[in-house]
């Protein structure tokens, strides 16, 4: 019996590190996917949407893992749960509300829960943001990255109510992008950037975060062009809504990912974690939304 020759060429020690970092990678995930799906479970409803799926759970875990492959499962615990909320967030802004006086009640009851105050015995999304804000009150780090943590989460909020109003009136695609905030990855940026064990000096706090928004706006297009179809379904602002097209799109995704590095280069040694994961993201989201999205949906 003749068979066809199998590759069965030995890896080269090369390949065994690499193979053995994304296995440390996947276990870290895995780890922080079952810790989500146990979090999402201790808050009542807030995760009882279809939409809040074993899927989103895997994924979110992933692309936190992946931005950090350098901190263990207990860094990354945080930051991923600060995900999670941040979906959780996103649903009852974009979804649960339904008028202006919701969302408006929604954004005064999360910035009085992260200024310290005991939300309502029902209010499961203000019960788990302050879970979160003691938790980053026990960090070494946590009196110099409170102030940029709670100027995020603001920044956020007011960002996806007022995306919450340009439903009626969109606004053009520079505004919109200025208003990137809305996607929360700078919130999740500050909370994973008190990991690093750091304190930097104004200046160059500044210039990590003013990259960080760069980036930010660089996923917020990239998430625009992969999930079209999911937002024209739901009824969601997307960049592809405003009169432009898939080329400006990739344009600005090209213009806005060249002016990042740009302002990485100068940032690298002196803060290899900080920007590494911002660099890793970039690359992440470029392919995760060529072909996924984080949602489950129809």
């Amino acid at each position: 019996m003749d068979l066809a020759p199998l590759d069965l060429a030995l890896p080269t020690p090369e390949h065994l590190d690499t193979a053995r970092d994304w296995g440390r990678l996947c276990a870290r995930a895995g780890a922080a996917q079952r810790d989500l799906a146990t979090c999402a479970a201790g808050y009542g409803d807030l995760f009882a949407a279809e939409p809040f799926d074993p899927g989103l759970y895997a994924t979110l875990a992933f692309a936190c893992a992946y931005g950090a492959p350098w901190l263990s499962t207990e860094q990354l615990r945080l930051a991923t749960r600060t995900c999670l909320w941040c979906f959780g967030l996103d649903w009852r802004i974009d979804h649960a509300a339904r008028s202006r006086a919701e969302v408006q009640a929604t954004v005064r009851a999360c910035l009085a829960v992260a200024d310290g105050g005991t939300p309502a015995g029902e209010d499961h999304l203000g019960r788990f943001l302050a879970d979160l804000r003691d938790e980053l009150a026990t960090a070494p780090t946590s009196p110099a990255i409170f102030p940029l943590w709670r100027d995020e989460l603001g920044r956020m909020l007011h960002g996806m109510a007022r995306e919450w109003d340009w439903r009626t009136a969109p606004p053009g695609l520079d505004a919109y992008l200025a208003n990137a905030d809305n996607l929360g990855f700078a919130f999740v940026y500050v909370t994973h950037w008190f990991f690093t064990g750091a304190r930097y000096p104004d200046a160059e706090a500044a210039a990590l975060r003013r990259v960080g928004r760069l980036v930010q706006q660089v996923i917020r297009l990239l998430n625009d062009l992969g999930t079209y179809r999911r937002d024209l379904s739901w009824g969601d602002l997307n960049a592809l809504r405003l009169g432009v097209d898939p080329a400006e799109v990739l344009d600005r995704v090209t213009d806005l990912t060249d002016r990042s590095r740009e302002l990485i280069a100068p940032l690298r040694a002196g803060n290899p974690g900080l920007t590494g994961y911002l660099e890793r993201q970039i690359g992440f989201n470029l392919g995760f939304y060529g072909v996924g999205d984080y949602w489950g949906w129809q």
